[in-house]
């Protein structure tokens, strides 16, 4: 299924970003369009804006087609910059600002950006600090049309941290993201609130469309579950992205505290970036109501789009929705396709003969002859709803069983005192690996409650052998983590407590 048709009802078809923006600065000059916790910028502003730092990006040597990395916290500057950027007709490479130098110099090494823009880069790139204002003589008047040919390049490291940025092939048109709008319940116009990181897919996608169809947009530093429902509340979002990490954190604030909140402006709340359970799908349809879920399962490939809202979820437990855009294959392990209902690894394309969606810095794709590549996923399919088991590289054999770790993570976390958890293998002499798991929690938990309370609702080779506890999240704020990290920690530690 191609995306449905979209009515655009303040600009045409075609339309670059830049010019987008800048119309709307002409006819709407003092909407207020962002909103950080320093403060708030009309359309006009964030124009003239822009075209200052636009004008010292190409004194600095970018042209178009470059790469420009930005590092900058969740906040209006970062805004500006990829904005600045896409004025030269080049390309915003988001990366975290927490980013250590050593990974800043292998992402460097693989995108040879132009400008380095928040994080101080190595070597002959330029780069400009955190809190960079351009030179206020510099002219704020609209520069020359050129459209850049890649309006995104994120970074992916996956569970490895080895850099991969993924280039869109798409050019920084309307027509990239209006047709999205209406399968996530994306209305034109506005306010959208940006919880998740600037510095990951969907914090680009979702801040840009509202920027690009009239909308505006309040952005978070960082997300904060109590401070989430406050702002919907004090500016009446009508639409949010929140991954499941999130989602999760806020159903664990206290009753008293959800039900203070207000609500009323959203016309929905989008889910996506990992696996959502079951159990709080529920909860989440039982407080705001199924019409005002959804959830979409996708990459920043953009090969596929599974997209499902509340009363999905209810109807069919467990599913992460239909197939709206693209294909998937189920595969077992010798390559071979599997019936509805058989669990296996996904395998992707956007369709037969189309264009690729991205391009990879750093890494090469392996499709195979008819243009199929593998997801990373395992799942299975009956007819186009797709249910999710886990990502394959995160699967644990345990005495010649597969378990995957969302599945325990998320009976971890059905316990009120659960904040977060990660689940991992470790070797063992009898069974090849047992699982150990390292949680979130609100208040103490020994290791015997945690036992007795995944029994009600685990098979016992599924629960993990051994705990450990962690005073900060386990998950950052997109809901990733980096379990090869996570398990070689748990192996240490473990190792010295057996030391006699």
């Amino acid at each position: 299924m191609s995306p449905v048709d979209e009515t655009f009802d303040f600009i045409a078809p075609g339309t670059p970003f830049v010019t987008a923006i800048q119309q709307f600065a002409e006819t709407r000059p003092d909407q207020i369009v962002l909103t950080d916790f320093d403060g708030s910028i009309t359309r006009s502003e964030l124009e003239s804006r822009t075209n200052r730092l636009a004008r010292t990006y190409a004194a600095l040597g970018v042209e178009a087609d470059d790469f420009v990395t930005i590092g900058l916290p969740n906040g209006i500057p970062f805004v500006e910059a990829m904005i600045a950027t896409w004025k030269l007709g080049a390309t915003p490479q988001p990366v975290s600002f927490r980013l250590p130098s050593r990974e800043l110099r292998a992402i460097v090494d693989v995108a040879h950006p132009a400008l380095v823009v928040g994080l101080a880069a190595e070597g002959t790139v330029p780069s400009l600090p955190v809190g960079f204002e351009p030179d206020s003589s510099l002219s704020d008047e609209p520069l020359p049309l050129v459209v850049s040919k890649c309006w995104k390049a994120p970074t992916s490291g996956g569970s490895t941290g080895t850099p991969k940025v993924i280039a869109s092939t798409q050019p920084a048109i309307v027509d990239v993201l209006v047709p999205l709008m209406p399968l996530l319940k994306m209305r034109q116009g506005g306010v959208k609130l940006t919880a998740t990181p600037l510095a990951h897919n969907a914090g680009v996608m979702f801040t840009t469309a509202p920027l690009i169809t009239g909308g505006s947009v309040v952005i978070m530093p960082k997300f904060d579950p109590a401070a989430t429902l406050s702002l919907i509340g004090k500016y009446h979002v009508d639409w949010t992205c929140q991954v499941p990490t999130m989602l999760h954190r806020i159903a664990k604030l206290p009753a008293e505290m959800r039900e203070r909140a207000d609500l009323s402006s959203l016309d929905a709340i989008a889910c996506g970036g990992a696996m959502l359970p079951q159990w709080l799908k529920e909860f989440w349809v039982d407080w705001v109501g199924a019409d005002r879920m959804v959830e979409f399962y996708s990459s920043t490939e953009t090969q596929c789009i599974v997209i499902a809202d509340g009363n999905d979820w209810m109807s069919h437990p467990g599913s992460v929705g239909e197939l709206k855009i693209g294909e998937i294959q189920i595969r077992d392990d010798d390559g071979k396709a599997l019936p509805d209902g058989e669990i296996g690894e996904l395998w992707v394309r956007r369709g037969p003969g189309a264009p690729a969606t991205y391009a990879y810095h750093g890494s090469t794709p392996h499709p195979d002859a008819d243009g199929w590549e593998t997801a990373g996923d395992v799942g299975w399919m009956e007819g186009r709803r797709l249910y999710l088991a886990d990502r394959k590289a995160d699967m644990v054999v345990i005495g010649g069983a597969n378990v995957y770790p969302a599945e325990v993570e998320a009976a971890l976390e059905e316990h009120p005192y659960v904040l977060s958890s990660c689940v991992v293998g470790i070797p063992d002499e009898e069974y090849g690996n047992v699982l150990h798991a390292v949680v979130q929690t609100s208040a103490p938990l020994t290791d015997d409650e945690l036992v007795a309370h995944l029994h009600e609702r685990l098979i016992p080779y599924k629960i993990p052998r051994t705990f450990s506890r962690s005073t900060e999240p386990v998950r950052d704020d997109a809901g990733k983590v980096r379990r090869s990290l996570v398990r070689d920690d748990a192996i240490a530690t473990l190792a010295k407590v057996s030391v006699p």
